[in-house]
């Protein structure tokens, strides 16, 4: 063989290597081989982000790979709300947990969408620079505060305490950031303050320069953020595999409330596996104390929801009373409350 082919033929195989690896290495073939099958066959793609209201949702792929039905669904993980809500106008996901707000300004904007479940319980603080100024609530007048969406429980609970201390909304700079950046923007002083949901207020807290202002749960009893969105063409047409969903994040609630040998394990999985996360981080939100976040009741109530669609017609993101039964569906809530929580242990081959 010449030099010149033996060169040919060298950049012929790295080429294939390199081919093979970047296959190997970013082509997700669960989704691809998913993607293959016929619409009516196809598991169904969920959007959530990385925050501990979406938690049940790698809980339920992680522990159901072990069981005999195997996983029930694809997750996709995202960075914001608003890629998963083009994502979902799209149908590239059929089903996906973001903000309450959100999801009812959605509906009424027309999209065919319906809530069929929660994400979880409390779990929203403000947060604050450790060393900063702001001392208490009112200290933030002037400055400036970070909330994942417009559309979104954090931002309403911010407009809830302003109200409280006798302010106005235009006494805070409120900005809208993916809950991802608001760490490292509240440690390099970009923003004063941030609302935001859990993992990133423990996670400033343990990066030593955040301090929890308040948790969301002292001026809104029964607080709640994300909430489970499904398609209704797909509510329509494959009402057996929405109640499986359900099914299993309410076995992931049920599984995450026994106890906090649960919830180190799911931290451990769910921060190396799914979300890229610290699990240190991810254990001291689930765990300190135990019910900073709760994964029971997640059923819809309706006194929730009217609550948040008031607070969203006052605060000029919703201009219609939109009705409860206009935008929940909770026939699999009620479909779910049958089900117990999984039995799995970590180290297991098996789970029930």
């Amino acid at each position: 063989m010449t030099g010149g082919k033996r060169i040919a033929f060298g950049l012929a195989v790295w080429l294939l290597v390199v081919t093979v690896l970047h296959g190997l290495l970013n082509v997700n073939w669960t989704v691809l081989a998913n993607d293959l099958l016929a619409p009516g066959k196809r598991k169904l793609n969920v959007a959530y982000i990385p925050v501990t209201c979406h938690l049940a949702c790698p809980v339920t792929d992680y522990i159901s790979k072990f069981s005999e039905a195997g996983e029930l669904f694809i997750p996709r993980m995202f960075q914001g709300f608003p890629e998963i809500k083009e994502a979902l106008i799209a149908n590239k996901m059929q089903a996906a947990f973001i903000v309450a707000p959100m999801a009812i300004a959605l509906k009424a904007q027309g999209v065919a969408i319906r809530i069929v479940y929660l994400g979880h319980r409390y779990g929203s603080a403000v947060v604050v620079r450790k060393d900063g100024p702001v001392k208490t609530f009112p200290d933030l007048k002037g400055r400036t505060i970070a909330v994942p969406s417009r559309f979104s429980d954090e931002r309403l609970i911010v407009f809830r305490v302003l109200k409280q201390f006798g302010m106005k909304p235009e006494d805070l700079k409120i900005v809208e950031m993916a809950p991802p950046d608001v760490t490292g923007a509240l440690a390099a002083g970009a923003i004063d303050a941030f609302s935001m949901g859990e993992p990133f207020p423990s996670q400033a807290e343990l990066g030593g320069y955040g301090r929890v202002l308040f948790h969301a749960r002292q001026y809104w009893p029964d607080y709640m953020s994300c909430v489970l969105v499904v398609r209704e063409d797909v509510i329509a047409s494959r009402p057996e595999a929405v109640q499986t969903l359900v099914d299993g994040i309410a076995r992931s609630g049920l599984w995450l409330e026994e106890g906090k040998p649960h919830r180190d394990h799911a931290a451990d999985f769910v921060g190396r596996f799914y979300d890229n996360q610290n699990p240190k981080i991810l254990r001291w939100a689930l765990t300190n104390p135990l019910d900073r976040v709760m994964y029971t009741p997640l059923s819809p109530r309706r006194k929730d929801f009217d609550l948040v669609r008031d607070l969203m017609i006052e605060t000029g993101v919703l201009d219609r009373k939109i009705e409860f039964d206009e935008y929940v569906d909770t026939r699999f809530a009620e479909g779910a409350k049958e089900q117990v929580a999984w039995r799995y242990k970590a180290g297991a081959s098996e789970a029930r």
